[in-house]
């Protein structure tokens, strides 16, 4: 019993206040701290949330300015496309207009050449190289350069509308680029704190792929503009030039065709008026041939009619040679019938004019046969021209394309 009393396991009264009192301080110490650590958790809670909604707000205000700015851009990328899309579809007003000038082109060419064939089968003195053919060999050259004009500025044309829709092209790529950066920023900038979905993205941090700097970023949409801008202004110097060379090309055509008609109209004349001459000169040779054949007629006459008058003489001077003796007298009887017989006798012997007015009516015979040879010439190129060619020209037609 004595032991149990004195058993060593047992601590001291005072070291039962210690323990207690160690206990509360330690304790109130803890809660001291606690109170501190709370404290600053609160601190750095607020501080936490008010730098997080700051930083946020900074974000969305930039959001908010990026999706600003590619609207921005966008609608400068449509302005542009719209700009681009109007001057290609003028453009290729403008090419049809250069295709059916050149088409137009056709006609009066092969009508021009065909004058020229065509005039080849004139014949005689009248296959000249004369004022028409000149005209025509001019119009015929005018129509070919013309041709070769437009054949050029029609390729010009073309590779512009080429590069128009290359322009077009970039553009639309890069609207529709913007479209889709400015979906995605409106679906980010629609997003809040509280939105459901959201997720947590470990690798939305890396900075892969093929990142651009902002400046990069205005410079490529800028390029897009400036190409847009630098082709539009090509084809809006395009089309003045075209409309320059349509304008201009179609009067050269018309003022050389009106002066190859002039020629024509001028030649014919000319022919004509030849042609009258000729056949003024005709009716003259033939009147002339009339009178010749008459004269010859009359010569003949004339000659035969001295056969009597010379036999006459003949016989009287026969007749007297038989007067006998004495009788057999060179009087004035028989004196006169050898001047008598001699005179007929010469004048029948000239037979130079008879001869002569033969020579003539022969020349006569060849002069009309050759006045009727130049004006079958004549008539020949009054065919071709006035006929063939000016008829045919009539359907030319130069339009204003």
């Amino acid at each position: 019993m004595a032991r149990l009393l004195q058993d060593p396991s047992k601590l001291h009264p005072s070291e039962w206040y210690t323990a207690n009192n160690m206990q509360r301080a330690s304790t109130e110490s803890q809660k001291s701290r606690s109170e501190c650590t709370i404290a600053e958790s609160w601190r750095l809670v607020d501080e936490i949330e008010k730098t997080t909604q700051k930083t946020q707000n900074d974000v969305n205000k930039k959001l908010e300015q990026r999706r600003e700015e590619i609207k921005f851009w966008k609608q400068e990328l449509d302005n542009k496309l719209e700009q681009i899309v109007h001057e290609t579809e003028m453009l290729l007003t403008f090419k049809n207009r250069l295709e059916r000038a050149l088409e137009g082109c056709k006609e009066p060419l092969v009508i021009a050449q065909k004058c020229l064939l065509y005039r080849q089968k004139r014949v005689g003195i009248d296959l000249v190289h004369d004022e028409v053919e000149q005209e025509l060999v001019k119009e015929a050259e005018v129509i070919q350069g013309i041709i070769a004009l437009l054949g050029r500025t029609l390729e010009q044309t073309n590779e512009q509308i080429r590069l128009n829709r290359s322009a077009k092209y970039d553009l639309e790529m890069d609207l529709k680029d913007k479209f889709t950066a400015l979906t995605i920023d409106d679906y980010c900038a629609s997003l809040t704190n509280d939105t459901p979905y959201i997720i947590y993205a470990d690798n939305a941090m890396k900075l892969e792929g093929n990142f651009v700097s902002p400046e990069d970023w205005i410079d490529f949409s800028n390029i897009n503009v400036e190409k847009a801008d630098k082709q539009r202004n090509s084809s809006l110097a395009l089309k003045a030039l075209i409309d320059s060379i349509l304008s201009q090309t179609a009067n050269d055509m018309r003022k050389q065709c009106e002066m190859v008609n002039i020629a024509f109209r001028n030649r014919v004349k000319e022919v004509k008026n030849a042609k009258h001459q000729l056949e003024t000169l005709l009716a003259m040779v033939m009147d002339e041939t009339a009178s010749q054949e008459k004269n010859i007629a009359a010569l003949k006459k004339a000659i035969a009619d001295k056969e009597g008058p010379v036999k006459l003489a003949q016989t009287r001077l026969e007749a007297r040679n038989h007067r006998p003796n004495v009788e057999l007298c060179y009087d004035t009887v028989h004196s006169s019938l050898m001047s008598e017989v001699q005179e007929i006798t010469k004048n029948i012997q000239r037979q130079d004019a008879l001869a002569q007015a033969q020579e003539d009516l022969k020349a006569l015979s060849r002069r009309q046969l050759s006045l009727e040879e130049e004006i079958k010439i004549k008539e020949n190129t009054l065919y071709i021209d006035e006929v063939m060619c000016m008829q045919m020209r009539e359907s030319v037609y130069i339009n204003n394309y």
